[in-house]
C-alpha cells in the first residue's frame, strides 16, 4: 500500500504538455473498458480533449527531439561497468523502433480521425454543453447502442494515431521520473524554497517531484521558474476559506529531475 503522496510541477512547457497528455491516455484506457454508454461518451470526450492538445502544438517534432536525446545519453553510458548491458539494449531498441515509427508517420497526427463523419459531427456538436443528445446526434445515439465489439472497435481505430506518441511520452517521462534520486528535506514552518543548478543548462530542468506521509494533513503548492523554486505546504479549509500554510515543519522528499 502507497503510503505517500507525490506531487509534481514540470519545469517547461513540454513536459507540462507531455503530463497533460498522460492523464488523458489513461483517462481513455479507463474508459474504453468501461462498457456502458456514458464509459464510451466520457471515452469520446477524452479522445477529443487529446485532439485539442495536438491541434494547439507540433508534439512530432518536440518528441522526436526528446527521443534521441535520451538515446544519446544511453549510449554515452553503454560501457559504464556498472550498467545493466542487456536493460540498456532493450530500452535503446525501443526507444530507436518507437523514433522510427514516428519519422514514418506522414502529416500531423490525430487528423485520420476527423474523416469519420461521425466523429466530426461528435466534434463539433461537443463544444455546446449538453450537445450531443439523441435529438442532436441521432447517428451518435445509434451508435452508443450498438454491441460492445463495434463500439470497441471504433474507438481503437480513431484512437490508433496516437499509440506510437503514447509509448514515446511514457518512455520519455519514465526516463526523467527515475534519473535523480530523492533528497530528504524540511519545510520550516511549511515553507522551502531552493535554486536549480546553474551549471546545468535551463532546457535540462525538466521536473520537481514532491512526495510527502498520507498522514501529513497538508499539500503541496509548488511555484517556480529557471532558476528558483518555492514550496508552500498548505492546510485544506474546513470551513470553505482559502487554505493556510502550515505553520509546522513538514518533512518531505525532493527530486529534481535534470535529464
Amino acid at each position: 500500500m502507497n503510503t505517500t503522496i507525490t506531487y509534481e510541477f514540470p519545469l517547461n512547457e513540454r513536459i507540462r504538455v507531455f503530463i497533460r497528455l498522460e492523464q488523458l491516455f489513461l483517462q481513455f484506457s479507463h474508459f474504453l473498458t468501461g462498457d456502458t454508454v456514458n464509459d464510451k461518451r466520457a471515452a469520446i470526450s477524452v479522445l477529443l480533449d487529446i485532439m485539442t492538445i495536438f491541434r494547439r502544438n507540433d508534439l512530432k517534432s518536440e518528441i522526436l527531439k526528446e527521443l534521441d536525446r535520451h538515446a544519446n545519453v544511453l549510449n554515452k553510458i553503454a560501457h559504464n561497468q556498472s550498467v545493466d548491458t542487456q536493460k540498456l539494449e532493450e530500452l535503446l531498441s525501443t526507444l530507436n523502433q518507437t523514433s522510427k515509427n514516428l519519422y514514418a508517420t506522414n502529416g500531423k497526427i490525430g487528423t485520420l480521425v476527423m474523416e469519420s463523419d461521425l466523429f466530426q459531427s461528435i466534434a463539433q456538436r461537443s463544444s455546446i454543453p449538453g450537445g450531443t443528445c439523441s435529438f442532436d446526434l441521432p447517428e451518435f445515439h445509434y451508435w452508443l447502442e450498438q454491441d460492445e465489439a463495434t463500439r470497441l472497435k471504433d474507438l481503437e481505430h480513431w484512437s490508433s494515431p496516437f499509440n506510437d506518441i503514447r509509448i514515446a511520452i511514457d518512455l520519455i517521462l519514465n526516463f526523467i521520473r527515475h534519473c535523480s534520486a530523492p533528497t530528504h528535506e524540511i519545510a520550516e514552518a511549511g515553507f522551502f524554497q531552493f535554486s536549480l543548478d546553474a551549471h546545468q543548462p535551463h532546457q535540462l530542468h525538466q521536473l520537481l517531484k514532491v512526495s510527502l506521509d498520507k498522514s501529513i494533513h497538508c499539500f503541496a503548492e509548488i511555484s517556480g521558474g529557471k532558476h528558483r523554486c518555492t514550496i508552500r505546504f498548505m492546510v485544506p479549509s474546513t470551513d470553505n476559506k482559502r487554505p493556510t500554510q502550515s505553520p509546522d515543519d513538514i518533512p518531505f522528499y525532493l527530486t529534481r529531475c535534470l535529464f
